[in-house]
């Protein structure tokens, strides 16, 4: 909201007045101001505590914040992260199509997958995962119901910690990726698919060329999401040792007992992972909503120094148009 003001004379009718007679004065939004200030406030208090408080002991979080043990569950933790999201994605993508499908038999097993891994808890698949070797002591693979075998393992040397918990991680994205893919797919106008079809499209390269490049600004955001949540899920696969950053930093704790410091490690690192993270995912929210978003991704920020250069470039206006009287 804004008020109108003649800067002349005040009580003279609007009848007459060119355009740049008239002055713009913003609408003062005092509660906001008042509500600002007490949330600076609130915060400033909590961290000024955070940072006095001795039982934090900065000096040890300081001494583990770069060490290479935690360098290294970094590391373990970003490619599990990136692995899990391609295989939950490709995957997921194919069960989407599957579900979609006029077949009962692959709408019916791409749903009893779904079912299966978005039924049951990610920290018992990890789990499961993690210790297969109680259920099958090798692996094989040959003719059913037959003793002919082509290969054959010992679950344990296949199934080491990490590749129990790209399993867990990928297939249990895979269920989840599958419904958002659907619903992207679902959002694209059924009039595409009958156009690519009259021109000789053949249904594989009409889901590739027209219906999942519009589908990928429904897409996107939750997926963007999804990937962030993949990152901090990645913790759980410290109940079976694989060596990520939240194991890294148990077994620190276990031996110096210092568990809130090694917590607070733990919580920056994937502070400083999650906003590196949300870079990409807004760059690709822009880039797929040309045209069709109402309002486009601005960071809070970016906001904050717009309205300041307007409310300038406002002023300067009116301080020309004063100074040409």
């Amino acid at each position: 909201m804004a008020e109108l003001k003649t800067p002349r004379d005040t009580a003279a009718p609007a009848r007459g007045l060119a355009a740049e007679d008239i002055v713009v004065v913003p609408v003062r939004n005092y509660g906001r101001w008042v509500a600002a200030a007490a949330a600076l406030a609130a915060l400033a208090g909590l961290l000024g505590s955070l940072a006095r408080n001795d039982n934090l002991r900065w000096d040890i979080v300081g001494e583990y914040l770069f060490a290479d043990l935690i360098f290294d569950g970094l590391f373990t933790t970003l490619w599990l992260t990136a692995a899990a999201m391609v295989l939950g994605l490709a995957l997921g993508t194919l069960i989407a199509v599957m579900r979609l499908s006029s077949s009962p038999v692959l709408h019916g097993l791409a749903t009893f997958f779904v079912w299966i891994f978005r039924g049951t808890p990610l920290l018992v698949q990890i789990i499961f995962w993690g210790y297969a070797a109680a259920l099958y002591k090798y692996v094989m693979i040959g003719v059913p119901f037959t003793d002919i075998t082509f290969f054959r393992a010992e679950t344990n040397s296949l199934l080491t910690p990490a590749v129990a918990a790209l399993l867990a991680l990928g297939l249990n994205e895979a269920a989840y990726a599958s419904e958002i893919v659907r619903a992207g797919i679902q959002s694209v106008d059924t009039g595409q698919t009958e156009a690519a079809h009259s021109l000789g499209m053949r249904p594989a390269l009409t889901m590739r060329r027209i219906v999942l490049p519009q589908a990928m600004r429904v897409i996107i955001p939750p997926m963007g999401n999804e990937t962030i949540n993949m990152l901090k899920m990645t913790a759980l696969v410290s109940v079976i040792s694989a060596h990520d950053l939240m194991s890294n930093i148990q077994d620190v704790y276990a031996q110096n007992y210092q568990v809130i410091p090694m917590l607070v490690v733990a919580s920056l690192w994937y502070l400083a992972l999650v906003t590196l993270l949300g870079i990409p995912q807004a760059w690709l929210e822009r880039r797929y909503g040309r045209g069709t978003a109402r309002v486009q991704h601005v960071s809070p920020l970016r906001r904050l120094l717009g309205g300041v250069a307007r409310t300038t470039r406002v002023g300067n206006r009116v301080t020309n148009k004063e100074a040409g009287r």
